[in-house]
């Protein structure tokens, strides 16, 4: 098995928690935003409640399940990107795994 550039290993990791990071603050600002701005939001409607209420009970968590199909498709490029195989990882994983 071939060593991976310590250069290209550390642009990875650094890509990929960039995005994390991206995706934590959306959530942030979805799941705790909408509550210190509730009083403005109640105003506003959506499916018949008050957007702050859909939010809390519905909305964040519809974010969240976004963000992880989102953070799936990126993180797929990104790992193109830097020229790492999944079928590879699958073939050199079955050759060296020990059962227990």
């Amino acid at each position: 098995m071939r060593k991976i550039d310590k250069g290209k290993a550390d642009a990875y990791f650094r890509e990929k928690n960039k995005y994390m990071i991206i995706y934590f603050i959306i959530w942030a600002l979805v799941s705790y935003g909408v509550v210190l701005l509730a009083e403005p939001l109640s105003e506003i409607y959506f499916n018949g409640f008050p957007f702050h209420y859909y939010m809390g009970a519905q909305g964040a968590l519809a974010v969240f399940i976004i963000l992880l199909f989102v953070n799936a498709i990126v993180g797929d490029k990104i790992d193109k990107k830097y020229g790492i195989d999944e079928k590879r990882n699958e073939e050199i994983g079955k050759k060296g795994v020990v059962d227990h």
